[in-house]
């Protein structure tokens, strides 16, 4: 008896996780589904196959390299030069894995879909919310993100070139996405040092180039969170000297 009532209520349980990361992904939905349709309708006006356009949001599933994927595969560059490109700008997402590592799946396949899936909505969602919750949601939430973006690119595809003459810019939901993310993660988590690293690492970057504006401005944030992580335990190294 008390078997099946436990059976019971992990199912309920599980159901209202799913739920739950269905609900919260509906704010991400609301970006993914305009910039996923303006990444299809641009894939169909390069020349890339419906197909392939279904499976680079299956596959690959980074909505700006994404992006950056349509000039140089229209341009029949070399898959060197395009893996390159796309290592480039998505090298962010290895540090978005680290503090979200004890918090993953104990199921190895789910594990290694969460670590593809963790995308910077899916990144924001999560360390937004409280810690007990995240081992739960993170697979339900990283899984709908993918879904509207998917969905999102197949609707692009199918439509073509007439949307894009309807409604200009289409992509630039995408950006709005973010701003509107890390405006609910500044108000959730009151942090400033990564909105100041983020601003002067931009600046010091855009000084230098233009053409590698982003990968340059994420290294320089990357070694000015060093630095800070450096400055802090040698801090704590030094108080516990005194005492």
């Amino acid at each position: 008896m008390n078997t099946h009532s436990n059976e019971l209520s992990h199912q309920h349980e599980n159901r209202y996780h799913w739920a739950e990361g269905f609900k919260k992904s509906l704010p991400v939905a609301m970006g993914y589904l305009p910039a996923g349709i303006a990444f299809g309708v641009l894939a169909q006006v390069a020349g890339i196959p419906i197909w392939a356009t279904i499976m680079l949001s299956i596959v690959l599933y980074a909505g700006a390299a994404q992006y950056a994927c349509l000039p140089m595969l229209s341009a029949g560059l070399p898959i060197g030069n395009i893996a390159t490109n796309i290592a480039a700008i998505n090298l962010r997402h290895v540090f978005y894995g680290m503090p979200l590592l004890q918090y993953l799946p104990k199921n190895k396949l789910a594990k290694t879909y969460c670590l593809f899936a963790l995308t910077d909505e899916t990144f924001s969602i999560m360390t937004s919310l409280p810690n007990e919750s995240r081992r739960a949601l993170i697979l339900p939430i990283s899984l709908f993100n993918q879904s509207w973006w998917v969905l999102a690119s197949t609707v692009g595809v199918m439509i073509g070139s007439t949307l894009s003459d309807l409604v200009p810019n289409l992509d630039f939901a995408l950006v709005c996405l973010f701003a509107i993310l890390a405006y609910e993660q500044f108000q959730s988590i009151k942090r400033y040092f990564p909105i100041g690293i983020a601003v002067l690492g931009l600046i010091i970057a855009s000084l230098f180039t233009s053409d590698w504006l982003l990968l340059v401005a994420i290294t320089i944030c990357m070694l000015m969170i060093l630095v800070r992580g450096f400055w802090i335990e040698r801090q704590k190294t030094g108080d516990s000297y005194d005492q």
